[in-house]
């Protein structure tokens, strides 16, 4: 007997497919995609023990698994899960649901906004200065810009340049640029341990692809050993870049 497929179970299934693409991505972009695989195929495999199957001695254990596993996986992903929370209860959601129904455009960033950035780390990377630059998105960076020194600047090529000098105090830590200002230099980063990063890349390029998992931001590394401009963004790295590349990647909303 054919069962009735109506819109409610059309937008049922796509919700779900939604879902499981959101969790896909976020689990992607911390390093999880392993424990996440194994998830999915636990629990395809209590849904054909339980509702194809219909084993009940080992349905049951499945489910006993299952109600406390719920409770593993707070635990295990609590970081993720507060990240996955906090960016679908922004306002920068909010804000682009707005646009997308009245079709209207927001704010963008442009060349001006991001010249002086750029060109900064042009220069640096000629004279092989070593920076971390840290540009907010949608997610805020509070939390970082409490560890190092307040600034709260207008962006400026030469402020960038003088705090990332070799004997300066600040020129360790990261810079966190925020609504087109420098909020705050000497910041400390969470250090990425993801295996896959190339052990030429520093300690600078684990710190920026650290803050691209954790979170939106997009990180711009110059090395201090080649003088190479990198960029660190939704936990990938964009190596090797030019001025006109560097300015995309900035200009991105994406």
């Amino acid at each position: 007997m054919f069962f009735q497929f109506g819109i409610k179970d059309f937008i049922d299934i796509l919700l779900v497919a939604v879902l499981l693409y959101y969790l896909y991505k976020l689990m992607k972009s911390t390093g999880s995609m392993k424990v996440f695989t194994g998830l999915m195929i636990f629990v395809m495999a209590w849904l054909v023990v339980t509702q194809v199957l219909e084993m009940r001695l080992l349905g049951s254990i499945f489910d006993k698994l299952m109600s406390v596993g719920v409770l593993a996986i707070i635990v295990l992903f609590q970081e993720e899960i507060r990240h996955f929370l906090f960016s679908l209860g922004s306002h920068h959601n909010a804000s682009a649901l707005m646009k997308l129904l009245t079709g209207g455009k927001g704010k963008q960033t442009t060349h001006e906004d991001v010249l002086p950035i750029v060109m900064a780390c042009l220069s640096m990377a000629k004279g092989k200065v070593g920076a971390l630059i840290v540009v907010e998105r949608n997610v805020p960076l509070d939390s970082i810009v409490r560890t190092g020194d307040v600034i709260d600047a207008s962006i400026n090529q030469r402020l960038i340049e003088n705090i990332f000098f070799k004997n300066s105090p600040l020129h360790d830590g990261a810079m966190v640029i925020s609504h087109k200002r420098i909020k705050a230099a000497g910041c400390i980063l969470p250090v990425s341990h993801d295996l896959d990063i190339p052990k030429e890349l520093g300690l600078r390029h684990r710190a920026g692809m650290g803050i691209s998992q954790g979170t939106d931001a997009l990180a711009i590394i110059v090395s201090e050993e080649t003088g190479g401009i990198s960029v660190a963004y939704k936990g990938e790295f964009h190596l090797r870049l030019n001025a006109e590349e560097l300015e995309r990647l900035l200009t991105s909303e994406s």
